[in-house]
């Protein structure tokens, strides 16, 4: 693929703002494993290589296996690798990554509402938002994966 804009140079400002949604997210109550679930997952949706190589060797670092990370596509065929937690924000990942289809769902949204409190939720969804921001960036502007 030919290289296309830098955004982090043609547009510093733009860029700066995204890496002040990552620095957010380090400060929420998800733990390491969860946001890379999360970041995975949209990333396996939007077809992004960049992030999906990132994003697991990340995952990997933290702790996280590769049978959970080969998985992760199926995790509704594999329930019990995941915690219910888990499943949860990937539920939530999936549907609000894929929100034309019928968005963040009631019965979705309930589960949450039983395992999570008001502002854990806004975090789940502050962290799907950044994760698909990325990867429209990094598809859009062919990030090379790392060799």
């Amino acid at each position: 693929m030919s290289a296309r804009v830098n955004i982090a140079t043609a547009e510093s400002a733009a860029y700066k703002a995204m890496m002040g949604l990552e620095g957010y997210l380090q400060t929420i109550s998800l733990n390491h494993i969860q946001k890379e679930l999360i970041k995975i997952r949209a990333s396996q949706i939007n077809g992004c290589a960049f992030c999906l190589d990132m994003h697991t060797k990340d995952a990997m670092k933290y702790g996280e296996t590769p049978q959970r990370i080969y998985l992760l596509n199926a995790w509704r065929e594999a329930l019990e690798l995941y915690t219910e937690e888990e499943q949860v924000l990937l539920a939530m990942t999936e549907e609000i990554t894929l929100i034309s289809q019928k968005g963040l769902t009631e019965e979705t949204y309930y589960k949450a509402n039983q395992l999570f409190d008001e502002s854990q939720i806004a975090q789940i969804i502050m962290a799907i938002v950044t994760i698909n921001g990325w990867n429209r960036i990094a598809i859009s502007t062919h990030m090379p994966i790392a060799k």
